[in-house]
């Protein structure tokens, strides 16, 4: 992480262990820095594994890896490769992921399918097996490290680490729920973002920990964009190792089962918007809650519509309240809506309703409001019932300097 840090980035939290969660880090030096790139968390026998994946249509082989590996529902290990994505590596990088898998379950005394695996960096590059291997050996004899380490090593242009805690009551018991999360540019994620893992001690079957996660993330990682690109090797997995001793949750209906999945989309949350607040060249973080659209879907399509739109994230940069460029973008989405029924509205002002700028708008409360660091957008379609919020970033002459140069 030798990025300047994001001027919206926030402190590292205090987090607690996870009974039956041992994280530890090596340096493999799949990149020529000074720093740890692989880390290695084992899991106590009898941990449930639930995961959401990319749907890019070219993902990785860890990604395909750990697709096949969830119906399982079980888990030992994760096994993180930071600097080297692995993806469009053809039978190299299978191969890769195969040997890490093999020789983590070795160590382990377990099954590969156990085992997961995930990679992060440069695309195309097939992931060197000697340093791969080399780095877990010397993973293995490591002492175990703090969340804080395990956090900076899965990532890469990362400007500060990223992780949060949340605890629910469930049967009776406190359980513990912590996450960690990279990301910072290629975000625009179909199913969740980048590379996240989630500990918990709950007792959860793998059905119910799934669903949860798919709920959860649908409100949260699939509702962040930093520049509209779609990661080939987005991955977010959740593991319960049941250590807490609460009854197993297996059903919606079962006690605890209510604040265990609040807790997880607590979590999630967290965790999404973070990425957005270490988003490449980022200093705004952007809401943009759209209501009044026909449906939630038509709602999510335009908010995102407008959360991608390079004119708009410019404007704002700029600190420019051109609330034209988000007409534009509502218009642009594809989605129905009536121009003479629209209403925009920047932070508590209402800038435009009616297909018209408001009669008297003050321009100074909302320039007052864009100088600041967290930015509000509404929009009422003025259709029907339909709502959404979506979280994105600005896009500053930052994003360019980064991805300009982003494999040297």
């Amino acid at each position: 992480m030798t990025s300047p840090r994001s001027p919206l980035a926030r402190p590292f939290p205090l987090l607690p262990q996870i009974a039956g969660v041992t994280p530890h880090v090596a340096r493999a030096g799949y990149k020529a820095w000074e720093r740890t790139d692989l880390t290695f968390i084992t899991l106590d026998p009898g941990t449930s594994v639930a995961g959401v994946l990319t749907q890019s249509k070219c993902p990785s082989p860890e990604v395909e890896w750990c697709r096949a590996a969830l119906v399982l529902g079980q888990a030992r290990a994760i096994v993180v490769n930071a600097g080297n994505a692995n993806a469009f590596t053809g039978a190299r990088g299978r191969a890769a992921v195969e040997v890490i898998a093999a020789r983590a379950a070795g160590q382990l005394g377990c099954q590969p399918s156990d085992i997961f695996v995930a990679s992060t960096g440069v695309i195309g590059v097939p992931l060197p097996i000697d340093k791969a291997e080399a780095g877990l050996d010397a993973a293995f004899s490591a002492a175990p490290c703090s969340w804080e380490e395990a956090t900076n090593t899965i990532g890469t242009t990362d400007t500060f680490a990223k992780a949060a805690m949340t605890t629910a009551v469930v049967d009776g018991r406190t359980v513990t729920l912590v996450g960690i999360i990279k990301g910072s540019g290629m975000i625009a994620p179909d199913m969740a973002t980048m590379l996240g893992f989630i500990f918990t001690d709950a007792a959860v079957e793998p059905a119910f920990l799934q669903a949860a996660l798919s709920e959860a993330n649908r409100a949260s990682f699939s509702c962040i964009t930093v520049d509209s690109d779609t990661s080939t090797s987005d991955s977010v997995l959740a593991f319960a190792t049941g250590k807490a001793g609460n009854t197993p949750l297996s059903d919606a209906e079962d006690a605890g089962a209510d604040a265990f999945r609040a807790a997880l989309s607590d979590l999630c949350l967290q965790l999404a918007h973070l990425v957005v607040r270490d988003g490449e060249g980022a200093t705004k973080f952007i809401e943009i809650a759209v209501t009044g659209a026909e449906s939630d879907a038509s709602a999510r399509t335009i908010a995102l519509s407008i959360a991608n739109s390079p004119l708009v994230k410019t404007a704002i940069a700029g600190e420019d309240a051109n609330w034209g460029r988000v007409v534009m973008a509502v218009g642009k989405a594809g989605e129905p809506a009536e121009r003479d029924s629209l209403a925009i509205r920047f932070g508590d002002t209402q800038v435009a309703q009616g297909g018209l700028a408001v009669v008297g708008y003050d321009e100074a409360p909302v320039a007052a409001h864009l100088k600041g660091q967290d930015i509000e957008i509404g929009v009422d379609i003025g259709l029907g019932e339909g709502s959404a919020t979506v979280w994105t970033c600005d896009l500053t002459h930052g994003y360019i300097s980064i991805n300009a140069d982003y494999r040297s």
